[in-house]
């Protein structure tokens, strides 16, 4: 009951957090793009939940902003280190030889250096922005998972259902469609659903320091660099985007493990 009870309530702090960024047009108090000079730095109140920044604009409508694009990126980012890493990992895994060889010591090259510092390397290579962001973290994000991918279709290679297909005459890739890509799948979207958390952490690391997301479009990491001048003074404009973040991290972290808890109790 009590692994229920987690993933029940783990599962109802990720849809909020869905909720938020579907319906952060309507939820938002204001435009978090309209700047208000004569409101600038202004504290809590009815009319700003969350006060404003340095340049009038509405901290909560912001934050809620934040998240639609946090969530967005990573989500795409899923999506295609996802594709990816199976696409590579059932080449190795099933492949083998000459091919498993070259693509894991390409895997063996890119695990060596850290994602944070790789991720940096490449935006500063292409130059900041989004799209370079959001390559630069595709990029970095797809190695460990079609080495475990690579693994796990090693395994199921050499199991009697997939020996039996192959010794009837089944072509290859409807091996791995039918008999491999139905046992890989779940598990590995377990695992980057966990990773969700650190690529959110990653999109907002690269934003703070000016080469992922820019203005005057609203991200969290944006926010605490935009925030930063003002520590002293105003220093719950850097601590709201850093606690979202921090909270947003855990909540997927805490989701991944109790599902993959749940899934490991019914097997």
């Amino acid at each position: 009951m009590k692994k229920h009870l987690s993933l029940i309530i783990s599962s109802l702090l990720v849809l909020m957090l869905v909720v938020m960024a579907l319906f952060a047009p309507w939820l938002a108090p204001h435009d978090p793009y309209t700047t208000d000079i004569a409101n600038k730095l202004q504290g809590f109140s009815m009319h700003y939940p969350l006060g404003t920044d340095h340049l009038g604009r509405c901290v909560l409508s912001r934050l809620l902003f934040g998240t639609r694009t946090s969530l967005l990126l990573a989500s795409g980012v899923l999506f295609i280190t996802l594709i990816i890493s199976i696409i590579v990992g059932c080449l190795a895994g099933y492949i083998g030889g000459l091919v498993d060889l070259v693509l894991m010591r390409i895997c063996d090259v890119l695990l060596s250096i850290p994602d944070f510092i790789f991720a940096l390397v490449i935006v500063g290579a292409l130059g900041g922005g989004v799209k370079n962001m959001f390559v630069a973290i595709c990029f970095v994000s797809w190695v460990g998972f079609a080495r475990i991918i690579r693994n796990m279709v090693r395994s199921l290679k050499e199991s009697t259902y997939v020996q039996y297909a192959r010794l009837t005459g089944v072509p290859k890739r409807k091996i791995i469609r039918r008999h491999i890509l139905p046992f890989v799948f779940p598990q590995i979207f377990l695992l980057k659903l966990i990773g969700l958390g650190s690529t959110i952490l990653l999109i907002s690391e690269l934003s703070f320091l000016g080469l992922g997301v820019t203005a005057p479009m609203a991200e969290w990491g944006m926010m605490i660099n935009d925030s930063k001048t003002y520590l002293m003074s105003e220093p719950t404009l850097m601590f709201i985007p850093g606690i979202m973040i921090s909270l947003t991290v855990l909540i997927f972290n805490w989701f991944g493990d109790a599902l993959r808890t749940a899934m490991d109790a019914k097997v």
